[in-house]
């Protein structure tokens, strides 16, 4: 297979993506995003974990906070978000490196879970990466935003934030599943209201309410409307000749 390799312009974007390190904005988000892999996860063997594109770490260090997983392990193409990574004094993590997005460094089945929170919809070729996700870890967490609502503009425009995929809950299900992936579990989540209230303060407190009544009442239309998160549990299927 030819390698593949993530376009200039991504890899320019990514560079320095972290060099703020820290943030509030991250932290108060990697609480929802754990919150999410321990409840969909705790029930599958999680003692060697490796994060695929882990920012600037704020995903490890809470699982380590909160005793998920016994190794952890970090990926990411930003040189400046694996140095963030390496300087927090993590207590649980064995290693940070950088990665081309790509080809992961590991032998077959080597972890327990594999996490890709908020990183497939950053991906010029996800099936690539999942593919690799697949052939390293025996179960696999992903969680996207949900952003292919009725308010999604016609045409694209690529800003600093990065995301070039736009998903619903049923397009997401169907990539891992066209990946080879049997959905184990799925649940559409809103965002706590200190992710609402953090930039947007009342009006974000009001907006997370709204969110949170139409996600109640209307599961299946309010993802059409408004933006979520959805995560997934997975685990790669077995091959034809395994299963027989």
């Amino acid at each position: 297979m030819n390698k593949t390799s993530v376009s200039s312009h991504l890899l320019e974007n990514y560079e320095n993506y972290y060099d703020e390190g820290d943030s509030e904005w991250r932290r108060l988000g990697a609480v929802d995003k754990v919150d999410n892999i321990v409840s969909l996860c705790k029930g599958v063997p999680h003692k060697t974990v490796i994060e695929i594109g882990a920012g600037e770490g704020s995903v490890l260090k809470r699982m380590s906070e909160v005793n998920f997983g016994q190794e952890l392990y970090g990926l990411e193409i930003s040189p400046s978000g694996a140095e963030t990574i390496r300087n927090k004094g993590i207590e649980r993590l064995v290693e940070c490196a950088v990665y081309d997005g790509y080809q992961i460094p590991y032998e077959d089945d080597r972890f327990d879970l594999a996490i890709l929170s908020h990183v497939i919809e950053h991906v010029e070729q996800p099936r690539r990466l999942l593919f690799e996700a697949m052939r390293i870890a025996k179960h696999v967490f992903i969680e996207v935003p949900l952003e292919d609502t009725a308010r999604l503009p016609q045409d694209y425009v690529f800003d600093k934030v990065g995301h070039i995929n736009f998903y619903s809950p049923k397009t997401i299900r169907r990539l891992l599943q066209t990946s080879n992936f049997k959905v184990l579990n799925q649940i559409v989540v809103n965002p706590s209201k200190s992710v609402h209230t953090y930039h947007k303060g009342k009006k974000g407190l009001v907006n997370y309410h709204i969110k949170q009544f139409m996600l109640k009442l209307f599961p299946r239309l309010a993802p059409y409307i408004f933006s979520y998160h959805s995560a997934l549990l997975c685990q790669p299927k077995p091959s034809e000749a395994s299963s027989s």
